[in-house]
């Protein structure tokens, strides 16, 4: 399952890495384009039921207040999550708020589908 959308300030792509379900972000994760994850991650989760779910915000460049709270309602939702975060755009404002106590980060892909295998 491989499927992306664009709009002006961001890309998602989801893919499939057994039953783990990959979701990348690209560009700003900000209050215009976070119902695009949203959605992606909707439309991800009806299609398949994910042993757990891989946000990578490696290539965000702006992540804003709304997309963490797209992490929040996403990890209480379905709760095996963990989030690829390795820069100041998005490392900094997670840990500021104190979301590296709530979610699992992870400095690399790699890292990030170890720990949701385990």
């Amino acid at each position: 399952m491989n499927r992306n959308h664009d709009t002006r300030s961001v890309e998602v792509t989801t893919a499939l890495d057994g039953s783990v379900l990959i979701v990348s972000v690209r560009g700003d994760l900000d209050l215009d384009s976070t119902p695009m994850l949203t959605a992606e991650l909707d439309r991800a989760m009806a299609q398949t039921v994910p042993s757990a779910v891989i946000v990578d915000l490696t290539e965000v460049a702006f992540l804003s207040s709304t997309g963490m709270t797209a992490l929040i309602e996403t990890h209480r939702r379905i709760g095996a999550l963990a989030v690829v975060s390795n820069g100041p755009a998005t490392t900094r404002p997670l840990m500021l708020v104190g979301l590296d106590e709530m979610l699992s980060l992870h400095a690399d892909l790699d890292t990030a589908l170890a720990a949701v295998s385990s």
